[in-house]
This record gives structure tokens, sequence and C-alpha cells, in this order.
């Protein structure tokens, strides 16, 4: 096999799958919907892409090519049936990670919120202390401006996505589980299948399951040692205490673990979030035998990932941030962690809904968490690969709002609202294409500074 053709090759983490293989010496192209910067990006890589369903375009050498995709495409693009009917060998995106990652010492992070932040922050501290790892990120690192670090240290770090029940092909020798709420029902049906998804997954860990304080994984679901992890929690076995946030909104801790304390350690991401998420990571990479110093060090140099609670102003007077909060859960934790950070701020948050069955199954939650604010901006939802449902709309959230003031507006209306306002702390929200409404705001926004 020499070739490898990416259908989607614009997601996340795919994207970061063509960067492996292309490191790697093989001829890499692909197909997207539409234009991205990460495509661009890749294309200035040296990645071919394009943007119509072009069958035409897939090697036709189909013996020495490989078609990595993701199930987010459709079945009925022509490039799909084409490569099904025409004998290509086909594969899940899924499938190849856990084959690039079974021959190495694989650190794993699942959870349906804190993965990203979690696994990014693992790579940067075996990246900052000298070991290097291969990453597979389910976001763009803000210290390497990539969703994929390359090395040829046998070690690699994987985001464990539980959509598709993608995270069940990872094989890892230590894995972090940072929460188990009920998320993308349309494939589980309901929690209990989500957290037995969860279950099977702790069961295929070979070395150290580390897992959040408090979840439903007890003993005997892995043969793997067990741990976990919390903030403030001392029965848990690795926990963060002495927490002391400092005025820029950064924390700084102490970290206790089986084999002593780290003190006085930085968190260089926003909120005490974060420090939770140092504080798995920080006992994934103890366990792999990272030295205690190098991963203070580390997590104070963290930016944090794309789109995490990312600062782009923050002065006394005006502060925007980007999140990608889209599940109730980690809507209602960012925002309480922006209210910690930032005491007696009016706060207006944009959210964008993702996905009409996410809406649908979880409007009254999403409702709960946005009546945190003290204004809530609604866009209309981002279907990604779903076909509208009935009434289904943002108005269904907005309805249960209690927040002072609340307002639905379409997403090209809102550069120009910020234009004839001054929110003093404003941060938009939503996984889908809201992240391109950032610059303009922030633009926006520093005119008024």
């Amino acid at each position: 096999m020499k070739k490898v053709y990416f259908i989607g090759i614009g997601g996340i983490g795919m994207s970061a799958l063509a960067r492996w293989f292309k490191f790697k010496g093989y001829a890499v192209a692909g197909y997207d919907r539409t234009p991205s910067a990460l495509t661009r990006e890749l294309e200035a890589e040296g990645i071919p892409v394009h943007y119509e369903d072009r069958p035409d375009l897939i090697p036709t050498d189909r013996e020495n090519t490989l078609v990595v995709y993701t199930p987010a495409v459709p079945e009925e693009l022509g490039e799909m049936k084409f490569v099904r009917e025409g004998g290509y060998n086909v594969l899940k995106r899924s499938q190849i990670l856990g084959e690039i990652t079974a021959g190495q010492e694989c650190l794993a992070v699942a959870g349906t919120h804190g993965k990203t932040t979690t696994s990014t922050l693992i790579a940067h501290i075996l990246t900052d202390s000298g070991e290097g790892c291969s990453a597979f990120l389910g976001g763009i690192s803000r210290n390497y401006g990539t969703n994929m670090l390359m090395s040829h240290t046998p070690v690699a770090v994987a985001e464990a996505d539980e959509f598709d029940r993608s995270f069940l092909r990872l094989h890892p020798a230590i894995a972090v589980i940072t929460a188990m709420d009920a998320d993308h029902l349309d494939i589980y049906g309901d929690l209990e299948h989500v957290q037995e998804a969860y279950r099977q997954f702790a069961s295929q860990v070979s070395e150290v399951l580390i897992y959040k304080y408090g979840l439903p994984l007890g003993p005997g679901v892995t043969k793997a040692k067990m741990y976990t992890y919390a903030v403030g929690e001392p029965r848990a076995d690795f926990h963060a205490e002495n927490l002391r946030l400092q005025a820029d909104g950064h924390y700084v801790f102490d970290l206790v673990h089986p084999g002593g304390v780290i003190a006085d350690i930085r968190c260089g991401a926003l909120g005490a979030l974060n420090v939770e998420n140092a504080t798995a990571a920080a006992a994934a990479c103890l366990c792999h035998g990272t030295p205690e110093e190098a991963i203070r060090g580390a997590i104070g140099s963290f930016l944090g990932a794309h789109r995490r609670l990312e600062e782009h102003i923050n002065t006394p007077t005006l502060t925007f941030l980007d999140d990608y909060a889209h599940h109730p859960a980690e809507l209602e934790a960012s925002i309480r962690t922006i209210r910690d950070i930032f005491p007696g701020r009016e706060l207006t948050a944009v959210f964008q809904p993702h996905l009409y069955t996410r809406t649908r199954d979880f409007a009254p939650e999403f409702a709960k968490a946005l009546s945190l604010c003290d204004r809530v901006i609604l866009l209309d939802i981002y279907p990604a690969r779903e076909e509208p449902i009935p009434g289904v709309t943002s108005e269904i959230i907005l309805k249960d709002i209690t927040a002072p003031e609340k307002l639905l507006m379409h997403a090209d209306e809102l550069v120009g609202w910020v234009r004839g306002n001054r929110p003093e702390l404003l941060v938009t929200f939503g996984a889908g294409n809201i992240d391109r409404l950032v610059e303009p705001v922030a633009e926006a926004l520093r005119s008024k500074i």
C-alpha cells in the first residue's frame, strides 16, 4: 500500500490521520464537502484536497490504495459508492487509529467532555519533557498549532471518541475516562448503553485506568490497575488541593498523588475545569513514568486547545472567550467556570446548538445551563450530518431560558449586534461553524477597547 485517500479529510480526526500518513511517506489526498482552515493547512502541507463529489479523482490503483472514511459522510455519496463497489480496501477512521496505536504504548483519553484538553495536555507534557510522542488530537493544540504531533518515539496519545462506539477500536496501555454523561443518544439510545460502552472501553485497558472520582466504574471492570482523580476530593488517588486563583483567571494548585505531592503548579489554561483536566493528565503521565518537574513545567506552559475556553481578549474591562461546549453538562461546567474566574461581570453567552437530535434530547438541560448567564443569544441549529426534525428549532431551548435577557438571531447578524453593543464579558459556545464568527467578533470588540 502506497496511497491513502480520505473521504471527509477536513474533519479534526481525519486530518490528523492524513498528516500521520504523509509523515510516514505515503501519497495522501482526499475529499471534503467544504473548504476550511484545516483543509487549507493540509493543502499547504502538500496534500491535495477537492470539494466536489468526484470519484474520477480517486486513485485508480486500488491494490495499492487504502481508503479511509468518517461515519459523518453519507453512504449515498458518489465517492463512497465508487470505492465500496470498486473493490478498494475501505476502513473507518477509528479502525485505522486502532491499528496505528496497537503497535505503540498508547495513552488514550475518553469522556463526554474534557477529553480534548486532557489528551492535548498529555501530549504536551510528553513532548515538553523531551520524550516525545505521536498524538492524534480532537482539537488544535495552541502550543503547536496542529492536531497531530509526530515522533519516532513508540508512544501514542489518542483522543478516544465515543461517537459511533469508535473508541472500542482502541486497546490502550494507559487510559483516562473524564465523564460518562448521556450523549449521542441517536447512537446509544439511553444513558445505560452509553455507560456500558465506557465499561467495555475500560475492559480493553491493559496497564492503568484513571477515572474521575464518582464515575460508575467499580472493581472488576478491567484487569488494569485503577486510580481515581478529582479536584478537592481527598479520597481520590490523584487530587488537586490548595487552589489559589490569580488575578488573570489562572489557578495555582498542589497535586497530591500516591507517591507524594507536586506543589505550586500553575495551570496555563484558564479555570478550575482545567485544573481537573491537568490532574487527569498529570496522573496519566506519572503512571507512564514522566518526572514530576517535567509535569509541573509543562502544565504551566500549556496554552490549552483551540476553542476550549480560548482567550481572544482579556482586559480588566473587556473579555472575549470562545469555547467548544455543545453538551449541556460541559456548557454548564464552562459557564460556572467563567463565573468563578470573572465574578461580578455581566456575562453574555452566544450559543449555537449542534445537531437536531441533541437539541431535541436535551433542550431543557441546555435552557437550565444558559439561564446561569445574564444575557443569552441563541443562533440557529447547526445540522452537521442530520436532516431537520419537524418542530425542533432553537426556540425549544429559548422558551425555557430564565436569564434576564434572551435573544434569537441568525449567525450573520451577530457581528452587527456586537458592534452596536459593548458586552463586557462575551463567550461564544458551540461545535458547529460558530468558530468562523470568532475573528470578526474579536475585531469588532477590539475597536471598543
